[in-house]
């Protein structure tokens, strides 16, 4: 190419010289360099557009190899997951991760709100079976009784606690809503207090041992007696032991009922009281004895 350029070059100086044939030697020199400048921009615009289609091309070769590299992972991730794959998961993952905080907060109370409430037993119909004093629900709520009467408080012992809406369907008597709110809660208070007060200033180290519960005692109480509607087992005198002080003692509770197969507190200290005050059933060393009563 330069040899083209130079040639040309020389028949251009021949051609001025021959055109102007007076024209001194530095005349035909300068106009030999503007043709060489000439020559040389045109050259260079040659050599930028040759680098520009270089550079196009190789940036259109690596968009090429990305987009194929690209379509080659997601069809991997795509076979792995339709195979049980694990990448699938940690796709889920991933997307979870670039949610907004918010709007994956929003997501447990939704489902919070969709579940159902959770059912009082007494909302639901009372059963012939019969109450077991060593499962695990009841010794949940022997539990729930001691912590009661630890703290000297009603409010966890009232878990333990025959269920205000089984009573209301299980009584015929007039308000008995009333009945159970007024006399039966009001009583448990009482008895709790007591309980709690027979422990002592070390109360709250005193440890629930067991609730010794005497099977053969349970007996069905026939719907029309004691006026209730339905029919219930009851269980009286079951033994409350627990360990003070290295000693080992205990007391009763006068009277469980059970709803559903389970039994319940009904009557903590008496059945029956001549004042208003509460009452610990024959309390005692060991785990004490108990004895049988037919009471309602």
């Amino acid at each position: 190419m330069a040899e083209h350029a130079e040639l040309g070059r020389q028949n251009s100086d021949a051609m001025l010289a021959r055109a102007f044939p007076n024209a001194d030697e530095r005349a035909l020199g300068y106009s030999s360099r503007v043709r060489m400048i000439a020559s040389e921009d045109v050259a260079y615009r040659r050599a930028r557009r040759e680098r520009a289609r270089r550079q196009i091309a190789r940036r259109r070769r690596r968009v090429a190899g990305f987009t194929l590299l690209a379509t080659a992972v997601a069809a991997a991730l795509w076979i792995s997951g339709v195979r049980g794959g694990s990448p699938a998961p940690r796709l889920s993952s991933a997307n979870d991760a670039r949610r907004p905080v918010a709007a994956r907060a929003s997501v447990p109370n939704r489902t919070a709100r969709a579940l159902p409430a959770r059912s009082s037993p007494g909302s639901l119909p009372q059963t012939h079976a019969y109450p077991s004093g060593t499962s695990a629900q009841f010794k949940s709520l022997m539990a729930s009784l001691w912590a009661g009467i630890a703290r000297g408080s009603l409010a966890p012992a009232l878990t333990a606690f025959f269920p205000q809406d089984a009573y209301v369907r299980l009584k015929a008597i007039a308000s008995a809503s009333s009945d159970w709110t007024d006399r039966l809660v009001h009583d448990y208070r009482l008895d709790i207090t007591a309980a709690h007060a027979l422990l002592g200033p070390n109360a709250a180290h005193a440890r629930l041992v067991a609730v010794n519960v005497p099977a053969s005692y349970g007996h069905w109480v026939q719907p029309g007696v004691c006026d209730n509607v339905i029919g219930y087992y009851e269980m009286p005198n079951a033994r409350v032991v627990y360990r003070e002080d290295g000693r080992i003692r205990s007391f009763g509770i006068a009277s469980m009922i059970s709803w559903r197969g389970v039994w319940y507190v009904v009557h903590l200290g008496a059945i029956l009281r001549s004042t208003d005050s509460g009452t610990v059933d024959e309390p005692g060393p060991g785990p004490g004895t108990s004895a049988y009563s037919g009471t309602c």
